[in-house]
């Protein structure tokens, strides 16, 4: 589907980034009445979360999900929940009652996905459609928490879904799924650095790749690629 391609350096990619999230809820919350962004962690949360702070978006009517979860408490360092309260919620942002936080405290972590998604169909409806979801990438192509040749590539009917085996530390997760994230009516990926450049290039330019960067890439309906010169070196 569609794939627009900034490439800037990081911190120029802010602006585009935040006028498409005032334009987009501008228009989802006069349509609708509300606005669904699910956020990310990494770099791009680092780059693009503070300048949310100044956005000009009603964020009282805005409900606020992520797109995966480490199974560590909010205030640990790889929380990503913990890393978007730091850089941006503990000044503002939505209201608590909007804030969504993925319940990976949770010792049966199937269950956990299971009640994170029944929260998005309640807020969302079905199939639950996230107005933005903002995600990184690794250098290895994978997107949330979903690694390359894992089972979960194949997952058709979860939106979220549990994972207990991450090739990347830590191993228990809580991530959404290849279907949820081609719900989304808009899907950001931000990638920066040139340990990213052979998977970005890949996945724009290999139409069959399995890549999971790809994969998220052919079943968003749009998407909008951020890149730093050195991400779009190849």
């Amino acid at each position: 589907m569609p794939v627009e391609v900034v490439v800037e350096e990081r911190s120029a990619l802010v602006a585009p980034f935040i006028l498409r999230i005032e334009l987009l809820a501008e228009r989802a919350l006069a349509e609708r009445g509300s606005f669904a962004l699910a956020l990310s962690g990494g770099s791009v949360a680092e780059t693009l979360l503070p300048a949310l702070a100044g956005a000009s978006v009603d964020w009282a009517r805005v409900d606020l999900f992520w797109g995966d979860e480490r199974a560590v408490p909010p205030d640990h360092p790889d929380s990503n929940y913990g890393r978007a309260r730091s850089l941006w919620l503990k000044t503002g942002g939505p209201p608590a009652e909007r804030v969504h936080r993925m319940p990976v405290d949770a010792l049966d972590l199937d269950e956990a996905a299971k009640a994170y998604e029944a929260r998005l169909r309640e807020r969302l409806g079905t199939p639950p459609s996230l107005d933005v979801v903002l995600i990184g990438v690794g250098p290895d192509g994978h997107v949330c928490s979903l690694f390359p040749g894992h089972a979960l590539l194949r997952e058709e009917i979860r939106f979220v879904a549990a994972l207990e085996d991450s090739p990347k530390p830590p191993p228990r997760r809580l991530t959404l799924t290849l279907p949820a994230l081609g719900a989304a009516r808009l899907l950001v990926i931000g990638a920066f650095g040139s340990s990213k450049a052979a998977v970005v290039r890949e996945a724009l330019e290999r139409p069959y790749s399995d890549l999971p960067l790809a994969l998220s890439l052919r079943r968003a309906p749009r998407s909008l690629v951020l890149l730093d010169p050195a991400a779009a070196g190849r």
